[in-house]
């Protein structure tokens, strides 16, 4: 009886720790659904959600999932870094010398979501780490949720 209540007992820990670890990051799937949410935000009423995304409220962000948009020439309208403000798709690359936001902008399509491959720092830090974004674009702008690997 001992060895089933132990054997358990270590089960039940190691799933939990498990599931925090997991828990610290968005996932693939947490990512697309947000971006799922901005498409609607953003036909309902695009001012505010632009905002919403900025602020990261109303569930636009999670741990490191958050929304980023950026108009048809690739200025940034909305993202949550300030440094980001400015930024322009047409001129970023990662780490590696990818022209990742180029990518996205030729990827875009309206009603669809497509995946780009990249290397960027989390929110806050510095050190660029794995990164796949889902984009799409919605009328005029281009939008997207990335999920770090």
């Amino acid at each position: 009886m001992w060895k089933h209540i132990m054997a358990w007992a270590v089960l039940t820990l190691a799933l939990a720790g498990s599931a925090s670890a997991q828990g610290q990051f968005g996932t693939a799937a947490e990512a697309k659904a947000m971006l799922e949410r901005a498409v609607t935000a953003l036909k309902a009423d695009q001012k505010a959600a632009l905002e919403k995304f900025r602020k990261r409220a109303d569930g636009f962000g999670d741990r490191d999932l958050y929304v980023f948009c950026n108009g048809a020439d690739g200025a940034t309208l909305a993202h949550p870094d300030p440094a980001q403000a400015g930024s322009n798709l047409n001129t970023l690359k990662d780490a590696a010398g990818k022209q990742f936001g180029k990518e996205m902008l030729a990827k875009a399509k309206e009603g669809q979501i497509t995946e780009v491959d990249y290397v960027f720092p989390r929110l806050g830090e510095t050190k660029p780490v794995a990164k796949e974004s889902y984009v799409t674009k919605v009328g005029t702008l281009i939008c997207g949720v990335g999920f770090y690997k």
